[in-house]
């Protein structure tokens, strides 16, 4: 059985990559737009294949061969059904015999701006030929380390989410799911909503980020458009800055507070405590 996984270079994609490769069970087909970033990637049990989620000739090479795969969302905005599709169709005529999509919690109900894609996207899925499961990925506490610094610095962490709960875990967490997906049975045609043990308000990771770096944090909670204007100051594009305010005002209205257990059922454990990951992100 041959797994492949699709932007490889990312941040998520490579984890996932290095997490087939511990598990040792299967050939891993890494497809990348740029086969350099993931060079170091290459090896026995690794085979580097160039394609985007633009170009449909590009995608039924790269799938050439393959058995499971795993799409990960691609990161342009209004563009992204389309590609997706693209993957979809390549694997349809590839004869794929699993697609595991990552997606976003309660995607097929979720009001944010960042779901809208991802259900059309599973709306494709769901009427295409190819078997398929969906991985509705919770927040990555990865996402809060672009302000990391500054609310250590400042002693303040600010949002807009209210007294919601997020159930965050770390990027690696679902790069293990997923790959425990990819190389089991028993998962086409499953959903599986996926978020960490700890469901904290923003007051609660602001004493988290308090523990892991040894200084004082307090939440400050904003309007969602001061909030917006204050990412957009930080240097975020309008557009990112307008869709993350966007989703701390889904965190306040509970689309993200996850509490299913599915992750920890395919992990066999619990999910890395946030303060390890604030920890080793400070250190």
């Amino acid at each position: 059985m041959t797994v492949a996984v699709t932007g490889a270079s990312g941040q998520l994609g490579r984890l996932v990559v290095e997490a087939l490769v511990r598990a040792g069970s299967t050939p891993v087909v890494a497809i990348v737009r740029d086969p350099q970033k993931v060079a170091d990637l290459a090896g026995p049990d690794v085979e580097i294949r160039q394609a985007s989620y633009g170009d449909p000739a590009a995608l039924d090479r790269a799938l050439a061969g393959v058995d499971r795969v795993l799409l990960i969302s691609g990161n342009e905005f209004g563009q992204r059904v389309d590609q997706h599709t693209n993957v979809t169709r390549a694997a349809e005529r590839a004869g794929v015999e699993l697609l595991a999509y990552t997606s976003i919690p309660k995607a097929d109900e979720n009001p944010v701006f960042l779901a809208q894609e991802h259900a059309g996207t599973e709306a494709v899925l769901a009427a295409s030929t190819v078997p398929h499961v969906f991985l509705r990925n919770s927040w990555y506490w990865e996402n809060y380390f672009g302000g990391l610094a500054h609310a250590v610095e400042t002693g303040v962490l600010h949002g807009a989410a209210g007294d919601g709960r997020v159930a965050a875990a770390a990027r690696a967490d679902y790069a293990e799911a997923a790959a425990k997906v990819l190389t089991s049975e028993g998962h086409a045609g499953r959903i599986y909503e996926l978020g960490g043990d700890e469901r904290l308000t923003y007051s609660e990771l602001a004493q988290v980020i308090s523990e892991a770096s040894g200084k004082p944090v307090r939440y400050e909670n904003l309007p969602e458009s001061d909030y917006a204007a204050a990412l957009e100051g930080a240097g975020l594009p309008a557009a990112v800055a307008k869709a993350l305010a966007d989703a701390d005002t889904g965190i306040s209205q509970g689309v993200l507070d996850v509490d299913s257990g599915d992750l920890q059922k395919l992990l066999g454990r619990p999910s890395t405590p946030a303060v390890e990951v604030f920890r080793a992100a400070l250190s």
